[in-house]
């Protein structure tokens, strides 16, 4: 009697009662929490009674004592499995039911510990022929192999030529898969499994087939005693019951390989040297999966051989092809994943981790990434069995894709998310010295793929998350230095990683205010601050996002120094104040790029350094904002120039001299007093971010350190802060989308057609914002003696836990992870579908573009008038190319869109709800894929929306500012889009001209206008990139070329003398991009060309003063003009087409000047608009349909 097998059988066994009590007390004190297994054969013993007692034998005499099975149940406990093999067992199935039913003390759990095999139903009786043995059910569960080929043998072709006793002489052993008993027994226990899964619900499977050897060989035998009895028409009963299984397919399958073996053992048993072929059973299967793979998918009907596939694992012969089909499988999506759990692959490909075959290396990393993509408690396992350091050694392996290791990267960081045991073992493993020798600034270069760049970030932000140890690690290796490198690269998501990474690197305490705080550990996060205060200006908001979550943290942790610096403005003694802080580009940095050495040695500059000396400081005592980085070519961060000196928006005012009162905190270290007034500043700016969830967290990082409590404030006694009647704006009335960057490609090269991709949101995103004006950080006295500053120094205690609950988390984690979860083998359908729309777009495109150059283009009937209901007139409005869409928005920035076909209103909806509005132009992105809508605003921010054609279904895609750093006087912000680079052009009253690249959502270069005027004029060559052309207000008119930014490529004055500024300034149609159209606010309209002199070579004298708007078709040979309510409608020759009054009224109402005209970009059709009224009307040609 073993201890995992008590087998009472009553034809031997001759004991009484109370020796059966003791055996099953030892029995199971013994087993502790093991499962005892209890086996009854009862042949030629009575039927169990009907109050399911079971009979067994007197020892003394012969005499039959009945066993309740109430006391059995009672001496084995839980957890149990008894196996009855005897007629009629159903009845004692039914007892031990009952007794789980009104047990008091059976719970849930011992139920389901509770697991019972009988051998046929109440009213059955076991088979009594000589085609099968007296225990025909034990044999089943015992010996299944031999039981299952006797069975078949009875019933195959070959039973005439077949000697039985051959069955019990199979050579080889069960558990050697090269022998045709081992082979037979692998393919029994896949059938199975397969058969199991298919039929079973997911819980129940994993339950009996996956948790419990005893138990899965166990129920994988009765599968076979239900087909073999249902023969001898007895049915088995089992709890859990299961469903019928004896009539699956998949036993044919299983008869097929018996049938097989059976036609080979006599040669197998006649010659022992007989060389042995394999089956072709698991390659045929496996060739089924694969025919299942190119036509399933998610809606239709699981693979069936995925058990089989698992099983296939441990053969080598397999093995490759098996992980690539699997592999093929996870990739179909979390849905695939899930049922490749529910099947129970994790501990089949853990066991294969030790492998040092590169193939199958490789393939093991992809899927060990799909299922980690999934779930994420198998970390805790991978640790246990030292599967960190595979994928250690494969990340640092050159052998590897860079696709390949960014997944190794991907595994090790949820290897050590959230998890201290698997982040002690990777620091352990040298985990920090892999990651940091890839991110050399040595090997960058080398690096072609940036999502290895983005996950080596991710991985060393995840490994230093509440770490101590591993960041005290990091700083000893100069990571920051490393990481911070990375804050210039093109992607996006490249810098927002290297921006978690530093971020969770440098949150070594709570409380660094502490003098017990390691004076180089606060230098190494002052140096890391100073570096992201550089790039809290970037054009991407999902780094941009992460800046101002890191800084948040700063905040918590220097709070008390911060709220001292703050309080230090307010004080009563300081008569005079400084201009406004620095830039926070304006580190000496002569190489333009970032360098560790020259951002971490880099001056800032005199301000709020005790006794420093104000011949420092620039011309006219003010810090000089210009900087070397502005022309650098490669941009990003907060570019600036030499007039932003003089206004400046950073909201904090300085103190000229600090000699007078020393800043109150700790340890005192002038350069740290310098960077928490940037810090300070550029809080401000994020509290007034575009982006209403960055500038809730800049706004949340005012509030740790106390000046949202003073601006608060200082509205009761200046009005200098909120004006009266201006509300702040608590919600935005605005979804954000979550797809802005497809990162389905792996390669760095993306065109511009698919929307970049913006963080996944969280609650505390849509929590009230509250604006800080600039105005709010003045000097504003009160009654206390120092003013505002007591209300900072008294308040300068440790955050509460409320607050600490309430600080934003990083997304840029989370949101990568769903880059794995995506199909990583095949295009997805939606490619497909966008280059199917693309190419259907192309050609309409086409056809538009011919008929509109034949057309005469004369433009005389109004074919539509729409009142928007502005009510400060119609400022923008656009034609949509491949749809009767017109786009109009005010001067309030509400936008409205209508259907001109149909005269119906389609959606409306404003670009935002601050109260600071002005609109400055409308452009539409991506016209040939899923056409996104640009809308610039006055103050040079930019919002760009998706699905605004649709009622309430706008999103805002992304946010930034297009000028940061700059204030454009008169709110004259000017901007054009060029699709083909992806550029986006922004000016104005400033010196120069900023180049944003959106692909990259980076300031590609700060151009100087190399003039002495305001640009009132943009427009950007839709033939030849980065090329554009500006009109300024002396009405001179300059082309530039990003390749040459120095200085522009073509001048000229076509204006003069009367030097109006430029209204409109555009590129003629076709493929010459030497040739534009200017118009000036004379009423002059000249045409130049670029090869030619610098005067121009026709001039049209359009009004008589007071030109308004110029349009000039994409496409077709026309240009259009308008000055008061008259448009008037040319040839690129000088002929004048049409004269179009513009409505004289409407209802009554007074029409102001026409201000905006918009060509549709392939039609001739155009829209215009009028700045004092509501009215927007289309014009056509007489016969358009």
């Amino acid at each position: 009697m073993s201890a995992g097998n008590l087998r009472l059988d009553t034809s031997f066994s001759w004991i009484q009662q109370w020796k059966m009590l003791r055996i099953f007390v030892i029995l199971a004190a013994n087993m502790l929490d093991q499962r005892v297994l209890f086996h009854y054969n009862g042949h030629g013993v009575p039927k169990p009674t009907s109050n399911g007692e079971i009979w067994v034998f007197n020892k003394s005499y012969t005499q039959y004592i009945p066993l309740p099975i109430t006391d059995l149940d009672s001496w084995l406990k839980a957890p149990s499995i008894y196996v009855f093999d005897c007629s009629a067992a159903g009845i004692i199935v039914k007892a031990f039911l009952e007794r789980l039913d009104w047990s008091s003390t059976s719970s849930a759990s011992s139920q389901k510990d509770c697991i019972l095999l009988a051998a046929c139903e109440a009213h059955q009786t076991l088979p009594q022929s000589a085609e099968f043995p007296a225990d025909v059910f034990t044999a089943c569960l015992t010996t299944p192999i031999k039981m299952a080929l006797h069975w078949f043998c009875k019933r195959t072709l070959l039973c005439g030529s077949l000697d039985h006793s051959l069955i019990d002489k199979i050579p080889g052993r069960q558990n050697d898969r090269k022998t045709i008993l081992g082979e037979l027994n692998w393919i029994f226990t896949a059938i199975t499994d397969t058969i199991a899964w298919n039929v079973l619900p997911r819980d129940v499977f994993q339950r009996l087939f996956r948790q419990d050897l005893l138990v899965a060989s166990l129920f994988r035998n009765f599968l076979l005693a239900e087909r073999i009895m249902r023969s001898a028409n007895c049915s088995p009963v089992s709890y859990p019951l299961l469903p019928p299984t004896h009539q699956h397919h998949m036993w044919d399958a299983w008869d097929m390989a018996a049938e097989i073996c059976l036609s080979k053992l006599p040669q197998l048993i006649d010659d022992p040297n007989a060389e042995f072929q394999p089956s072709p059973f698991f390659t045929e299967q496996l060739t089924a999966f694969e025919v299942w793979l190119d036509h399933g998918s998610e809606d239709k009907k699981p693979p069936e051989q995925l058990p089989i596939v698992l099983q296939v694992l441990l053969s080598q012969s397999h093995r490759f092809r098996a992980l690539v089909l699997l592999g093929r499988f996870l990739d179909m999506g979390p849905w695939a994943v899930d049922l490749a759990l529910s099947v129970g692959i994790f501990p089949y490909v853990l066991k294969l981790l030790p492998t040092n075959t590169i193939e199958l290396r490789q393939i093991l990393v992809f899927i060990w990434t799909k299922i980690l993509s999934l779930d994420k408690s198998c970390q805790v396992d991978l640790v246990k069995d030292g599967g960190h350091t595979y994928f250690i050694r494969f990340l640092d392996s050159l052998d590897a894709f860079p696709e390949q290791r960014a997944m190794a990267a991907f595994v090790i960081a949820v290897i050590v998310d959230g998890h201290r045991m698997g982040q002690e073992a990777c620091m352990n493993a040298g985990l920090i010295d892999v990651c940091l020798r890839h991110l050399q600034p040595e090997n960058l270069h080398a690096q072609t793929e940036p999502l290895l760049l983005q996950w080596l970030c991710l991985c060393l932000g995840k490994l230093w998350e509440d770490f101590p140890e591993a960041q005290l690690l990091g700083l000893q290796t100069n990571a920051p230095e490393t990481v911070i490198c990375l804050l210039s690269e093109p992607r996006p998501e490249v810098r927002a990683a290297a921006v978690f990474a530093l971020g969770n690197l440098t949150t070594l305490s709570n409380c660094p205010d502490d003098d017990s705080d390691d004076d180089e550990k606060v230098k190494a996060e002052i140096n890391v601050v100073r570096s992201l205060l550089q790039i809290s200006s970037d054009g991407s908001p999902l780094v941009r996002s992460e800046v101002a979550i890191a800084l948040t943290h700063f905040a918590l942790g220097h709070n008390k120094n911060l709220k001292s610096v703050a309080a230090e403005y307010w004080k009563p003694q300081s008569k005079s104040l400084l201009k406004s802080l620095p830039s926070l580009a304006n580190i000496n940095n002569p190489s333009n790029v970032y360098s560790p050495n020259n951002i971490l040695q880099g001056s800032i500059g005199p301000v709020l350094r005790v006794g420093s000396d104000s011949g420092a400081a620039g011309r006219d005592g003010h810090i000089s904002t210009s900087s070397p980085i502005a022309a650098s070519s490669i941009m990003h961060g907060s570019p600036q120039s030499d007039d932003s000196s003089q206004h400046s928006d950073s909201g904090i005012l300085l103190r000229e001299n600090a000699s007078n009162g020393g800043l109150s905190y700790t340890r005192s270290r002038p350069v740290d007093n310098v960077i928490y007034s940037q810090f300070i500043s550029t809080m401000c700016s994020v509290s007034k971010d575009p982006d209403p969830r960055i500038a809730t967290i800049g706004w949340r990082a005012l509030t740790l350190i106390g000046v949202e409590q003073v601006a608060m404030k200082s509205t009761r006694f200046n009005s200098g802060g909120l004006h009266r009647g201006e509300t702040s704006a608590s919600t935005f009335g605005m979804a954000h989308s979550s797809s802005w960057r497809d990162m389905n490609s792996g390669s760095n090269s993306m065109k511009f057609m698919t929307p970049p991709v913006s963080p996944p949101q969280h609650d505390y995103l849509l929590l009230g914002l509250r604006r800080v004006c600039s105005m709010e950080f003045g000097q504003h006295p009160i009654n206390s003696p120092d003013g505002f500053a007591n209300l900072l120094l008294s308040s300068a205690t440790g955050p509460s836990n409320a607050e600490l609950k309430k600080l934003p988390e990083s997304t840029i984690y989370n949101w990568s992870c769903g880059h794995f979860s995506r199909p990583l083998l095949t295009a997805s359908d939606d490619n497909e579908e966008t280059n199917a729309r693309r190419e259907e777009r192309e050609r309409i495109a086409l056809d538009f573009i011919t008929k509109c150059q034949r057309s005469s283009c004369k433009i005389t009937s109004q074919i539509a008038s729409w009142d928007t209901r502005f009510e400060l007139g119609t400022k923008a409005a656009l034609l949509l190319p491949f749809s009767p869409i017109v786009v109009a928005a005010d001067e309030n920035e509400k936008i409205s869109v209508w259907n001109y076909d149909d005269a119906q209103p389609v959606n409306s909806f404003h670009n935002h709800k601050l109260s600071d509005r002005g609109l400055s132009k409308l452009l539409l992105i991506n016209e040939l894929d899923e056409c996104l809508l640009l809308a610039a605003s006055s103050d040079g921010n930019v919002r760009i929306w998706k699905n605004f054609a649709c009622k309430g279904g706008q999103k805002l895609v992304t946010a930034f500012s297009s000028v940061q750093g700059h204030r454009a006087a008169g709110r004259s912000i000017v901007i054009d889009w060029q699709q083909q680079s992806c550029y986006l052009y922004a000016s104005g009253d400033m010196s120069s001209i900023l180049v944003w690249d959106l692909d990259k959502e980076q300031l590609l270069n700060t151009i100087p206008s190399s003039a002495d005027s305001a640009i009132s004029a943009l427009s950007a060559s839709q033939v030849r990139s980065g090329y554009f052309a500006a009109g300024f207000a002396d009405g001179s008119v300059r082309i530039y070329d990003v390749c040459s930014p120095d200085r522009p490529v073509y001048v000229a004055r076509p204006h003069a003398p009367r030097t109006e500024k430029v209204v409109g300034i555009g590129f003629q149609p076709g493929f010459d991009p030497y040739e534009i159209v200017s118009a000036s606010q004379a009423g002059d309209i000249q045409f130049l060309d670029v090869r030619m002199a610098a005067e121009p070579y026709l001039t049209i004298e359009a009004h008589r003063g007071s030109l308004t708007a110029l349009a000039v078709h994409r496409h077709a040979p026309v240009v259009a003009s308008s000055a008061k309510q008259m448009i008037k409608v040319f040839s690129l020759e000088g002929e004048q087409l049409r004269i179009i009054r513009y409505l004289p009224s409407f209802m009554g109402q007074r029409t102001g000047s026409v201000n905006c005209l918009s060509f549709h970009p392939y039609k001739s059709l155009l829209a215009a608009g009028a700045g004092h009224n509501a009215l927007v009307s289309i014009y056509a040609e007489e016969n358009y349909k």
